[in-house]
């Protein structure tokens, strides 16, 4: 009885996933129900002693199954002796919006973006000053960096940021436009900038335990002449990609590697999934599109206590080679891909976590060089992070501390 009644739960929350989308709909007796792993409808009907359906684990097993659920949960029904259903209520499921705390996050960014910026860049190692001309702590020519890069601005009109923000204590000396440039354009901060990025993300260690990988490009202002010189193309920009994996709760960034347009995606995998279980979080699972399935990246999931949801490629086997998991998610796959998809469609969330980026802060970059291209990249990923972080502060009442 105890594992009939697990059945049916894990059923209903399946109904539940289905519900949501709000496409169920009536045609004369019957319930059309959609699948979620394919284009097919299945048939509910709905009676006083039995409720029907068509789909195969109705028929297989006889017990209510997630279709009947989800009829359901979105309607208010009444059955009378003879199977006639009234309806007195529908309604669609959907998340709701905290409307209020949200135009909160949205009206106090601008003013505290630059409190935990400030705080954020107390992390940064500074050189002792030993002899000649003192120069500007690179913590303060960070801080006006990602500051540059949040406002979108050119170097010259983010100036009067830096004054800003000195009058209100926030940095000690506004340094000149152009060092900015220079800052950028330094190999070495590239390392510190991914270590910021990091700490960006820890305040909601306790939020996220779902994580999605992926890639995506940021286009520069330079052109590229091998296109037209071979296939008599127009110009077409260069671009730079950028490999990130996300939390799939507030879509925060926790780690991302930044390379030139050809950089494969596969490769990146392993040091993503590795540097966000290093930091701490508590990985339960990890949502990948097909160009992560091999079996050394399912490994390394397996490896760091999480559960890999990456469908295989067309002509993929069972055989392990090795590698346990990668059998044991096959076979999963195989027999319950309902169920195995429905994990993987969280995967979404690191692709609206891009679009979020590029909508806010630009998909074009104003750097000229690879290297200054790559810590614009940071900057833009770090701004983006302090965005999430003040939406969580009023959302999720996080305490975003980032003072290491």
């Amino acid at each position: 009885m105890q594992q009939l009644q697990q059945l049916l739960q894990i059923r209903k929350n399946k109904g539940k996933e289905i519900a949501k989308n709000g496409k169920i709909k009536l045609n004369g007796n019957k319930w059309e129900v959609p699948s979620q792993s394919s284009n097919k409808q299945y048939e509910v009907v709905l009676r006083l002693d039995k409720s029907t359906c068509t789909c195969q684990d109705f028929l297989g097993r006889g017990i209510k199954c997630k279709h009947i659920f989800a009829v359901e949960i979105t309607l208010t029904k009444t059955i009378d002796s003879e199977g006639n259903t009234t309806i007195t209520k529908t309604e669609r499921i959907t998340y709701k919006q905290d409307w209020v705390n949200y135009t909160k996050a949205q009206n106090e960014e601008g003013r505290l973006f630059k409190v935990l910026l400030k705080d954020l860049v107390q992390n940064v190692p500074e050189e002792p000053y030993t002899f000649g001309r003192p120069k500007i702590p690179l913590g303060i020519e960070l801080f006006c960096a990602i500051d540059k890069v949040y406002s979108m601005q050119s170097s010259r009109r983010a100036k009067s940021r830096y004054t800003d923000a000195v009058e209100k204590g926030q940095i000690t000396k506004a340094p000149n436009y152009n060092a900015i440039n220079k800052t950028l354009n330094d190999a070495e901060i590239t390392p510190i900038l991914r270590d910021l990025l990091h700490i960006t993300a820890m305040p909601l260690k306790s939020v996220e335990t779902k994580f999605s990988p992926d890639s995506t490009g940021f286009r520069t202002t330079q052109f590229k002449e091998y296109c037209k010189e071979k296939h008599g193309t127009k110009q077409q920009h260069k671009w730079i990609k950028c490999h990130a994996i996300t939390g799939n709760t507030t879509n925060i960034i926790t780690d991302a590697i930044i390379t030139d347009e050809f950089g494969a995606d596969c490769p990146q995998f392993i040091p993503l999934v590795e540097q966000t279980a290093s930091m701490g979080f508590n990985m339960e699972e990890v949502s990948a599109d097909k160009a992560y399935s091999s079996r050394e990246n399912l490994d390394c999931v397996d490896s760091v206590g999480a559960v890999p949801y990456i469908p295989f490629k067309q002509g993929s086997t069972a055989k392990a080679k090795g590698s346990v998991m990668w059998k044991k998610m096959f076979h999963y796959f195989q027999l319950n891909q309902e169920d195995f998809l429905m994990h993987y469609h969280s995967r979404p969330n690191v692709e609206a976590t891009f679009m979020a980026v590029k909508f806010k802060l630009g998909d074009c970059l104003k750097s000229k060089n690879f290297v200054s291209q790559v810590n614009e990249v940071y900057c833009k990923l770090i701004a983006y992070n302090i965005t999430v972080l003040i939406s969580a502060m009023f959302e999720l009442k996080i305490q975003a501390n980032l003072l290491a």
